[in-house]
């Protein structure tokens, strides 16, 4: 992708996160601290784990959780079908501290998925807390 389309999708995904999260009367989906994500992980949870930063994002300094699959936040209202598949599981969305995966979340249980919730503190705090996934 070039740059300045890059720009453009960064900015309209941007603009369509602030929409979405004041449009927000409240917070009805569940939570997950990194610790609480890692615990499910180890664990062996069948769930999924939807990243929807960009691409660039989910491949850089941060990394992504292994099995992640990315759908980013300004394509996620047109690739909703994608994860269909998947409303039978837990859908766990992240993304890089938690404003990106809350609405994403949001949009979820909108669009009648049951069983979701985000990471309080995205990759971020996974990389503090545990390092960087792809660098272990």
């Amino acid at each position: 992708m070039k740059r300045p389309l890059m720009i453009t999708a960064i900015v309209a995904g941007a603009i369509l996160v602030f929409l979405l999260a004041i449009s927000q009367t409240g917070d009805d989906v569940m939570q997950y601290s990194v610790q609480e994500l890692k615990n499910k992980i180890d664990n062996g949870d069948t769930m999924l784990i939807l990243d929807v930063r960009t691409p660039m994002e989910y491949s850089g300094e941060l990394g992504h959780l292994e099995n992640s699959i990315i759908i980013p936040i300004y394509e996620l209202e047109h690739r909703i079908d994608e994860l269909d598949q998947y409303r039978d599981r837990e859908v766990v969305a992240i993304c890089r501290t938690q404003n990106r995966s809350r609405v994403a979340a949001s949009m979820l249980k909108e669009a009648g998925f049951e069983n979701i919730a985000y990471v309080y503190g995205g990759m971020v705090e996974w990389n503090l807390q545990f390092g960087n996934p792809q660098r272990k």
